[in-house]
């Protein structure tokens, strides 16, 4: 608790005290690309776990301890585009009524926030990275679920969760207690004696690379490069992953939290045709301390040529505070970056919250 208590004065503070001490420090962006690219696929499949503690094989990151952290709060911060400061995902009401009005062999993807988001595969749910309450430890939320947790724990039918690490933001307590005894959690090495303490159903873990066959549709486990950390679970005492679902009629890949690594092209290689990747645009302002477990958009962009998939969907921006970058500014970065590289916007979907995604042979349509 007292630790808790920190780093809320330090947090609190930051703001104030941050035009007094540290600059940025520099970060070269061509140099970190050659490094991504110079890594082998091999790796991919290589251990990953010592003495207890998980890491990324290959390309082990260099230590960002509690100073740098401190840092990083302590630095001046960049200026942003008042429009990106103020943007914020709009909420599509009456979520549950409107999938109520769905026949039930209905496929869709909705954004519920954050990087929770609800599909259904022949009348089966899928629940990525449960968030619903009101803070991720610290930070609050500003924009609302799309689904409150009394309407998730009404949810009529069979339901499976994946749940990428162990961070606030991802795997919250309150949430998971809220969804219904028969709701079968999967989720990465480490992490079950945790969530077992409050869900009674089934929960399963996967090391990376770990297929699970669940009615005929395929869930993998697949690396990330990313950490984990929660009080009471030391520093990557848990793995953090990302997931590949192949259902019978589409394929749809959940990139959890993760920087920009080798893996993309690998599961582009190895997975064919996927439809959908859910890829995350986040908090990664500093650079110089956000890059190695966080994408930007412009890699988010590369991750999903890379990934060869016919859509693309943002995750994780307008709802937590958690960088320098305003928690709008990623979606801003993204609508510029497609206008500039002249992309097909059609694949691009940016989804409101509670917006549905009809997966069907036309793609694209929306509820």
């Amino acid at each position: 608790m007292a630790y808790k208590q920190f780093l809320i004065c330090v947090i609190a503070l930051a703001p104030v005290l941050s035009s007094c001490f540290f600059k940025p420090e520099p970060f070269d962006e061509v140099k970190w690309q050659a490094e991504v690219l110079s890594a082998s696929p091999e790796d991919l499949y290589a251990p990953h776990d010592k003495d207890g503690i998980y890491y990324n094989p290959w390309m082990i990151p260099k230590d960002r301890g509690f100073g740098q952290f401190l840092k990083w709060r302590l630095s001046s911060r960049p200026e942003y585009p008042e429009q990106a400061k103020l943007l914020r995902p709009a909420l599509v009401p009456n979520l549950v009524a409107r999938i109520d009005a769905l026949p039930d062999d209905t496929n869709f993807i909705v954004w519920i926030g954050h990087a929770t988001f609800l599909l259904r595969f022949n009348g089966v749910f899928w629940l990525t990275d449960p968030m619903l309450s009101e803070r991720a430890l610290l930070p609050k939320r500003i924009s609302p679920p799309a689904i409150t947790k009394a309407e998730l724990a009404d949810l009529d039918g069979e339901i499976n969760v994946i749940i990428s690490h162990n961070h606030y933001d991802h795997l919250d307590e309150d949430t998971l207690r809220a969804l219904p005894d028969h709701a079968r959690i999967f989720v990465p090495l480490g992490l079950k004696a945790l969530i077992s303490t409050f869900h009674d159903g089934p929960i399963r873990e996967l090391d990376w690379w770990q297929a699970h066959d669940i009615g005929g549709t395929v869930l993998t486990c697949l690396p990330s490069q990313h950490w984990s950390r929660r009080i009471g679970q030391s520093r990557n005492a848990t793995l953090w992953a990302s997931y590949m679902i192949e259902t019978p009629e589409k394929v749809i890949y959940f990139a959890g939290d993760s920087g920009y690594f080798i893996g993309y092209r690998e599961f582009g290689r190895k997975f064919e045709d996927i439809d959908y990747a859910l890829l995350p645009i986040t908090a990664y302002h500093p650079r110089w301390f956000m890059h190695y477990a966080h994408l930007n958009v412009d890699e988010a962009l590369a991750a999903f040529k890379e990934l060869k998939a016919k859509y693309f969907l943002p995750t994780q921006w307008g709802t937590f505070h958690l960088g320098d970058n305003p928690p709008g500014f990623p979606m801003f970065e993204l609508d510029q970056k497609i206008r500039q590289m002249d992309l097909d916007s059609q694949k691009y979907l940016r989804p409101q919250l509670g917006e549905i995604i009809l997966m069907t042979d036309g793609e694209g349509e929306n509820s």
